[in-house]
């Protein structure tokens, strides 16, 4: 017997930008006619262009939040769907939900399905928690012993026993995040679908979420759908992943593959220089424009582990007579800092209209291998902002064999100090 519990084929959700129906009375009808008695597909379901959100719409304009999705996804397996906002991530998992139905294509789903899309998702706010533990898991199929037999295991996960039975009207959103997830996990489901709603919650119930999601697929062999921005969590908690593009599946494949190829997506592409047109409203303005960002390694011809790292700024200041700085933030693509520093370019207010180039340097064995972002501030008395600029240059710094004998993957850790040992026999 096949143990795939998901299967989508040729899934397409298409809408129409603008105001709703065709625009002309003969048309709806026509379109009611042949989607409602007919079966058909809907005849004005034309797809104009790709689902980008940065794009003009045209009015009237179809476009396909989601197109041609093929996906099978196995029991026990823990599916993160990652891509840009936008990408149709939520819309996918509604359909899978059966919030909104797909405009072509199928599903087949085996097994109960739990879902948390949103705060609050399938709860009523004048009924008390309580009530909604009993009212969600009756949608699920579970008989009332089997819910009162689960339902201290709920609270007590969720927090929330002291406004049990308060209306959940009067819950904070967090807490609201709180008991949907208890009781999307504890109600035995075979599928949970969490989306990235798990955000809204503390550092503490995020890591306690993430473990309950951990235990139900590996020891119960529930399947695990999760959509998230934060990397760190996806890498923790996922096993494959699948990632979307403008409404389209771009990659399928293990967890760090399809991370990998969704970092490199879109602007977040990997170089050593980067020059930014004139009057680029993103790195332009009144006070400032960035010119160019250069990273070099300063030994070799490689940016690695062993080879140092050179920064170069170009920009022009066009504000006389200030005290300007210029800081850099490098981070991970788990949000993690990995310094904050900055260069003073001029004091006493003696800064002149015009180009300026400041070169930093990192000696070698500082950063790990593994893909970094820059962020560049521009600011005046250290303290006003003139330009920020966030993500807008990325760079790799490659694996060496240093200390690793043949082993060649990625150690863990955002350093990597050549740390010198003395071993004193006693």
């Amino acid at each position: 017997m096949s143990n795939t519990v998901i299967k989508i084929e040729n899934l397409s959700k298409i809408y129409r930008l603008g105001e709703i129906g065709t625009g002309t009375l003969s048309h709806d009808l026509n379109r009611w006619w042949q989607m409602n008695i007919r079966g058909k597909d809907d005849p004005y379901a034309l797809v104009g262009g790709v689902n980008d959100r940065t794009a003009k719409a045209t009015k009237g304009e179809h476009i396909a939040a989601l197109k041609d999705i093929n996906l099978e996804v196995k029991q026990g397996e823990v599916l993160g769907i990652i891509g840009k906002n936008g990408a149709g991530k939520s819309t996918l998992l509604k359909v899978l939900s059966r919030v909104t139905s797909p405009t072509t294509g199928s599903i087949s789903v085996k097994g109960r399905l739990a879902s948390l899309l949103e705060v609050g998702t399938g709860f009523h706010p004048e009924m008390t928690g309580r009530e909604n533990i009993y009212m969600n898991g009756t949608i699920m199929g579970m008989r009332k012993w089997e819910i009162a037999r689960k339902l201290d295991e709920i609270v007590e996960f969720a927090g929330v026993a002291k406004y049990l039975d308060t209306p959940v009207k009067r819950y904070s959103s967090g807490m609201k995040v709180r008991l949907g997830f208890a009781v999307a996990a504890h109600l035995e489901p075979e599928i949970l679908v969490v989306d990235e709603v798990l955000a809204v919650g503390d550092a503490e119930f995020q890591k306690k979420a993430i473990g309950k999601m951990q235990d139900v697929s590996t020891n119960d062999g529930r399947t695990v759908l999760f959509v998230s921005h934060n990397m760190a969590s996806v890498k923790t908690l996922c096993t494959s992943g699948m990632v979307l593009v403008n409404g389209t599946e771009a990659f399928t494949g293990d967890i760090k593959e399809s991370v990998d190829f969704y970092l490199q997506q879109g602007n977040i592409q990997t170089s050593t220089t980067k020059t930014f047109p004139k009057n680029n409203p993103e790195t332009s303005n009144d006070s400032i424009e960035l010119r160019k960002i250069e990273v070099r390694p300063r030994r070799g011809n490689e940016l690695n582990i062993d080879s140092g790292i050179q920064f170069t700024i170009e920009f022009e200041n066009k504000l006389p007579n200030i005290n300007l700085d210029c800081t850099m933030e490098i981070r991970t693509h788990d949000e993690i800092i990995v310094f904050h520093q900055g260069a003073l370019v001029s004091t006493n207010r003696d800064a002149k209209k015009g180009i300026f180039v400041v070169n930093g340097f990192l000696p070698p064995h500082t950063l790990n291998a593994g893909i970094y972002y820059i962020k560049i501030v521009f600011g005046k008395d250290q303290r006003y902002p003139l330009l920020v600029n966030k993500d807008i240059f990325a760079f790799e710094v490659q694996n060496t064999s240093t200390g690793q004998g043949a082993n060649f993957s990625k150690m863990k850790g955002v350093i990597r100090p050549d740390l010198k040992w003395e071993i004193q026999p006693i």
